[in-house]
């Protein structure tokens, strides 16, 4: 099944993991003029931790012997600047916040499908192509971003910042395969990254250690107090941001039974928890929301989070890009500063960020 009716000039996002290269050979193996490009986000450095092996040297030359094996060009380019700018100062600011980010979809935004996508139509190229597990359809003429075969490594909650007008010059070649068969044409390929581990971290964050990182970057934490719901003292927190809403371990407070954080006071800053019937949500309310239709049907269907099983809703719009969600049942840990991604059947209609709840 060819992935383009013709031939065209293709810029691949190359990570130097198995998901990018097989993308670039397939596109190769369809006749298409292509050219692997790897983001050096100078991760490294950035965070001060040789260890960090993502998107540094590591995936430059993983991603050039791909390159080479399949015979295509490779060229990097430096967004180390951008990373530090666009998504890590964002990432330390929601935390000391007292929100949870969502720094992928971030990265994707302002990276992947802004600047480097930018390079992409600047040089000529038809098609900027990555290696996520999402699919983009042609419907009359009009583009849709949705969901993969393999729902179980669907990356489309990540991608709904992607602006509309640049989905008809996206390609993502995963769509009709599951991540068994990408292996398998890796294998078949002979390519050198067939067996390679799967990245399951924040890039930027070694070992997800994502207090400890946000720690050294904000310097003296503010201890705290944890209390219940009625105000009562129960014990003391390390600084909120090693908290989020949901959260059940960590907290240091023994009451016989479960506990957890139901909301971070930031102007007291106080932990405040509760039973687990205290995250429920009824509603909530999005900012910055991108759409990719402009009349969205009565009841659709919501995300609150990657990995969650997708929830009945109605929706409505409130200046333009702000949008009351009203759940049909009540969700769990609805959480301030993630993503919130409406659906209906396998479309993405569109997403913005969590700002409150009742």
């Amino acid at each position: 099944m060819s992935i383009v009716n013709k031939k065209s000039k293709i810029l691949v996002a190359m990570s130097g993991g198995v998901d990018s290269s097989v993308a670039a050979y397939l596109l190769k193996e369809d006749g298409h003029d292509v050219v692997g490009i790897t983001m050096c986000l100078g991760v490294a450095d950035v965070v001060n931790d040789s260890s960090v092996k993502c998107c540094g040297a590591e995936a430059i030359n993983d991603a050039r012997r791909v390159c080479q094996s399949i015979g295509i060009p490779h060229y990097v380019l430096d967004f180390s600047a951008d990373l530090e700018n666009m998504v890590i100062k964002n990432f330390v600011d929601e935390y000391i916040s007292g929100r949870t980010p969502n720094p992928c979809v971030r990265c994707n935004e302002y990276l992947k499908f802004g600047k480097l996508l930018e390079y992409a139509k600047n040089m000529g190229f038809d098609f900027l192509a990555t290696g996520h597990y999402a699919g983009i359809k042609e419907i009359n003429g009009d583009y849709f971003l949705c969901r993969p075969k393999d729902n179980k490594k669907d990356q489309t909650y990540f991608l709904y910042s992607i602006k509309k007008a640049d989905l008809s010059k996206i390609l993502f070649p995963l769509a009709e395969f599951t991540k068994d068969e990408i292996r398998e044409i890796a294998h078949a390929a002979d390519l050198t990254v067939a067996s390679k581990a799967q990245s399951q971290d924040v890039c930027f964050v070694p070992g997800n250690d994502y207090k400890n990182f946000v720690s050294k970057r904000m310097g003296k934490i503010e201890y705290g107090d944890i209390v219940s719901i009625s105000g009562d003292l129960l014990g003391k927190h390390e600084g909120i941001i090693k908290y989020t809403r949901g959260q059940r371990g960590g907290l240091g407070i023994a009451l016989g039974r479960p506990q957890y954080v139901v909301e971070i006071d930031v102007d007291n800053n106080r932990i405040i928890v509760g039973d687990k019937k205290d995250l429920l949500t009824k509603k909530l309310m999005a900012s910055n929301v991108n759409r990719f239709v402009e009349e969205f049907p009565k009841t659709v269907f919501v995300q609150i989070r990657y990995g969650h099983k997708q929830a009945s809703c109605s929706l409505d719009f409130i200046d333009g890009n702000k949008a009351s969600v009203v759940f049909d049942l009540p969700q769990e840990a609805v959480t301030k500063g993630q993503s919130v991604v409406f659906y209906k059947n396998n479309i993405v209609l569109g997403g913005g960020t969590i700002e409150s709840y009742s």
